[in-house]
């Protein structure tokens, strides 16, 4: 599936997807306005948000209601690479959510198809092309 990536002024980088306009920009102090998140942002929320549309799928399969449950996503970095070591997804449920479902729910977080990606990353490929004046 195609993607086109434009560039609208200053640091912002907007991805067309799907008929979705997908803004981006760096932060004030990387030379942004801070308008909308940094690419790397959208990274880091599309793992947490591929956990939380497995959890919710889960719920809703078993008429489980889903007030209260809340997913809080945390980075750790290593200090000499400045590149992330782990993400770990906490799960916060309500009381009285099933507790026998504790473990299953769990498990359908694991099926992100985000995090199954980084465990098995694509090749990428990166070229260029000169416009031939469309």
């Amino acid at each position: 599936m195609d993607m086109e990536i434009t560039f609208p002024g200053g640091k912002k980088v907007n991805a067309i997807y799907k008929g979705f306009t997908i803004k981006t920009d760096q932060p004030e102090h990387s030379g942004g306005e801070g308008l909308a998140p940094a690419p790397f942002d959208l990274f880091l929320v599309s793992i947490g948000t591929c956990a939380g549309i497995y959890v919710l799928s889960f719920c809703q399969a078993r008429n489980i209601p889903v007030e209260g449950v809340r997913l809080i996503q945390c980075t750790e970095s290593n200090p000499e690479t400045k590149m992330i070591d782990r993400i770990t997804i906490e799960i916060q449920l309500p009381p009285g959510f099933p507790e026998k479902y504790g473990k299953a729910l769990v498990r359908s977080a694991e099926f992100c198809a985000v995090k199954k990606h980084i465990h098995n990353p694509p090749a990428f490929d990166i070229y260029t092309t000169r416009d031939r004046g469309r």
